[in-house]
């Protein structure tokens, strides 16, 4: 009887629990000083990029120009080789009379601000639906042992390539597509893609957009709709609408 009660007794439940990496996690939120990213490192606008700053906040009305924190935010990423330190972000919240805090937030939720330092060529590769069904993975295996064997959010030895995988660029209708720094690069096939990295690894800016031929996202097999001169007001309506 006493064995039966041991059986009828409840097991504990054990829970397990699944935590988000700390890296990452930190990566995204939280700043810690470092060597090259600590508020002692001074930074401050060019003079040709003060004047921009000059121009851009004169758009808003005095009291609102903390609305300037996001532009500000990308002159000084591309003042800093492309990334955006904690000194960045102090310097615009200062010349934008806000506190600092308010700039971090912006700085953190928007992923187009880059918390560490990033190689000479930036390699955004999409994945997202419309490019994965196109062959996306395959771009990003393609530009990953292109530059080496490097791992998406990884820098080259020679400091010259970041890669990293990003989500829809808006250019869905040449999809697989990767842009790499300011520019687009469409209708990507390995070949094509190699070509493209190995001409910026030459110090060469390859011509951006599709790479297979075709004039923006027009149809390569030419075009299949609208291929008749447009009729203006007035014609092929009633007489009394004429």
């Amino acid at each position: 009887m006493f064995a039966a009660k041991r059986l009828l007794r409840p097991l504990p439940i054990r829970r397990t629990l699944s935590t988000t990496s700390c890296i990452r996690s930190d990566a995204l939120f939280v700043h810690r000083d470092t060597p090259y990213n600590n508020p002692k490192i001074p930074f401050e606008f060019s003079t040709e990029n003060m004047k921009r700053a000059e121009e851009i906040i004169s758009h808003y009305p005095p009291q609102y120009k903390k609305a300037a924190v996001i532009p500000l935010l990308d002159l000084g990423q591309r003042q800093n080789k492309g990334w955006t330190s904690i000194s960045v972000m102090n310097y615009v919240a200062k010349l934008l009379e806000m506190p600092p805090m308010r700039v971090y937030e912006v700085a953190t939720f928007y992923t187009m601000f880059n918390r560490e330092p990033i190689g000479q060529n930036f390699v955004q590769v999409c994945t997202t639906t419309p490019c994965m069904l196109r062959g996306s993975y395959e771009i990003l295996d393609t530009v990953c042992q292109t530059l080496g064997g490097i791992k998406p959010g990884m820098t080259t030895k020679d400091g010259k390539f970041t890669v990293i995988e990003v989500e829809c660029q808006g250019a869905c209708s040449n999809a697989p597509m990767m842009v790499v720094n300011d520019d687009f690069y469409e209708d990507l096939t390995p070949e094509t893609t190699k070509k493209v990295l190995q001409a910026f690894a030459k110090g060469q800016k390859p011509k951006s957009g599709p790479q297979g031929g075709r004039h923006t996202s027009e149809n390569s097999a030419g075009l299949t709709a609208l291929s008749s001169k447009p009729y203006g007001p007035g014609e092929f309506c009633s007489p009394e609408f004429a």
